[in-house]
């Protein structure tokens, strides 16, 4: 979430007030950091005598806060030496750490003083508490959290608070947050039957059900039938690879603690692939290429591995196992604007159908100030963030995000920003821009003149990973997925063993049709098995009966809708294969429409 300067210091501003609050309670309490972040603050303490605070604890913080609040206690700010912020924190090892570290590294110290606590911090405050509304934040729970982030350090107490500019944009945060639970994808995978999880397969591991399978291939389908259009072409390369490629490539250096290692009985180093741009080099480099066969468009859905702390993992949010929809476009540097831009149709394609409607852009490049993480050198870098922000020119991107530090190892990337249904912002596609790979594995085509010419290497994936574009999906449409995705689009209900016959006809009639049904004459009450097909967020429930069997036709429950009402199964079938013949894409998507009007207009099909 983007934060104004504004509500980026109130929120600061009530980290300090939170400290405040608990020396109060614990006037021997250690303090450590108390930063920002995207929905409000945290502060971490050491406690004495490895105190806990309790929920009423934090209530009485909350209480405490905002009486100095009203207060309105000023925040005043110093530039301090090294001699004299150690004498203040003389109690405080963290702090204490904290000095030394920016001593050394040459930065500035400064203090804020609010009342007659005095803080180690950098600023961004309010000028006084009576800035911030006594009503626009909450303290709402504490976590554990290894001072810096590592185990072998002391485990602190975290407390987290929401903060907002105002009382209602709190209360529609806290509303947000209800809604995402009911949506959380890991529930909602569950109750549909996509995917599961093993204790002795492992955590980040997920398995895919008939049904899960199912959705993973359409959704890859589409994005295939997306890239068909412009002229990209399946490869198919090996899980594993010699140290020797990812060397080579810079990711070794870079990433080899996040990588899944294997040594063959032989004594060889193995790798399990984090990534498929560098066997996708090798590809391109097995033959020699011409300025004429240029662009190559190589592009694959598999799986990469990363060796992700079991902290880390959620859900399908965050797993070992990722499945790419990756591609990689080869091309002379004249080519750049014509194969972004293609990449960027299919990409704002896909998302459309899916109702992630006017994404927003992130512009993701390098930090000058940490060079060191990322390859090639500074001119090249220029040259790479030039040439996209040319391209975001030239494809009317005036309001973009400034995503200093976001940019890959590699080079600068154009990700794509959206909402979702309840109002979260996610990142859904990226576009990278890569001059460097190529360079370190030696990709040239022979251009008009003979001569060796680099080739440049566009990354590019539609959903990133299937995995986290899943959980995005389930979340978006809470398990209601569009029609033509649905592994399950008709379900039919016999309401006795007497119209099974009748059923299974039905049943026939649409699998002939290419529809996806399943049949439920289970001996449970008729009312049970409807509401286990709702649950199931089934789009099409149909029930058999004595008098549907007598006039040859169903009784359609849509979802969504408050009751049935009859049809012809014969005209369905008609209209959708129809439409196939038409040669349209997603026939059942395109159904939707149809049949919603006709269902309010209460016609028959």
């Amino acid at each position: 979430m983007e934060q104004t300067e504004k509500l980026h210091n109130l929120r600061h501003s009530l980290a300090h007030l939170l400290a405040i609050a608990v020396i109060e309670k614990d006037p021997g309490v250690k303090l450590a950091i108390g930063p920002v972040i995207d929905n409000g603050f945290y502060y971490d303490f050491e406690f004495s005598n490895g105190y806990t605070p309790t929920p009423e604890d934090l209530k009485n913080f909350e209480k405490a806060m905002r009486k100095m609040v009203n207060k309105g206690l000023p925040f005043k700010g110093r530039e301090v030496s090294t001699e004299n912020a150690k004498k203040l924190f003389v109690d405080q090892p963290y702090k204490t750490e904290l000095i030394n570290e920016f001593a050394s590294g040459g930065k500035k110290l400064t203090l804020y003083t609010t009342g007659t606590f005095t803080d180690l911090c950098r600023g961004g405050h309010v000028e006084n508490t009576k800035e911030i509304p006594a009503d626009c934040f909450t303290i709402t729970h504490t976590a554990g959290a290894y001072w810096r982030g590592d185990e072998k350090n002391p485990m602190l107490t975290r407390i987290y608070g929401l903060a907002f500019e105002s009382s209602e944009a709190l209360d529609a945060y806290k509303l947000q947050q209800e809604e995402a639970k009911k949506r959380d994808h890991r529930k909602l995978g569950k109750e549909l039957g996509l995917f599961t999880f093993s204790e002795l397969v492992g955590p980040g591991l997920p398995l895919w059900t008939p049904k899960g399978t199912m959705i993973r291939e359409l959704l890859n389908d589409y994005v295939w039938e997306l890239r068909k259009k412009q002229g990209f072409q399946k490869v198919t390369i090996p899980h594993i690879t010699k140290k020797d490629l990812y060397e080579t490539s810079g990711h070794w250096k870079k990433f080899a603690d996040e990588l899944f290692k294997i040594e063959t009985r032989e004594g060889h180093l193995y790798a399990m692939k984090p990534m498929n741009c560098p066997h996708h080099t090798q590809i391109f480099a097995c033959e020699q290429r011409s300025y004429r066969n240029m662009p190559q468009r190589y592009c694959e859905t598999t799986m990469v591995y990363r060796d992700e702390q079991s902290g880390e993992l959620s859900g399908l949010s965050r797993v070992l196992s990722i499945t790419q929809d990756d591609a990689h476009v080869f091309c002379r540097e004249n080519q750049i604007e014509r194969e972004v831009f293609a990449i960027w149709d299919i990409i704002d394609t896909f998302y459309k159908t899916f109702g992630f409607e006017n994404l927003q852009v992130r512009f993701s490049r390098h930090d000058p100030e940490t060079f060191e993480k990322y390859l090639g050198t500074k001119e090249v870098w220029e040259k790479a963030e030039s040439a996209i922000l040319a391209l975001l020119k030239k494809r009317g991107i005036e309001n973009y995000i400034d995503g200093k530090g976001e940019a890959a190892m590699y080079g600068p990337k154009i990700d794509f920003m959206s909402k979702d249904a309840i109002g979260r912002t996610l990142q859904v596609a990226t576009i990278q821009l890569d001059f460097n790979q190529p360079k370190n594995f030696d990709l040239v085509c022979m251009n008009e003149q003979g001569g060796k010419e680099q080739v440049v290497m566009i990354h590019c994936a539609i959903m990133g990973s299937i995995e986290r574009f899943m959980s995005t999906l389930i979340e978006h449409t809470a398990g209601a997925f569009p029609l033509w995705l649905s592994p399950v689009q008709v379900k039919i209900l016999p309401i006795s063993e007497k119209y099974i016959e009748y059923a299974k006809k039905v049943q026939s009639e649409l699998l002939q049709a290419d529809i996806r049904v399943e049949m439920d004459d289970s001996n449970e009450s008729l009312g049970k098995r409807i509401r286990i097909a709702k649950m199931e967020k089934t789009p099409f429930i149909l029930v058999i009966g004595e008098k549907e069997v007598e006039a040859g036709t169903v009784t359609v429950e849509m979802r969504g809708a408050e009751k049935g009402l009859p049809a012809s199964v014969s005209s369905l079938n008609n209209e959708i294969t129809e439409r196939k013949q038409a040669g349209e894409t997603h026939p059942l998507q395109d159904f939707i429409n149809f049949a919603l009007n006709d269902i309010k207009e209460k016609k028959i099909w």
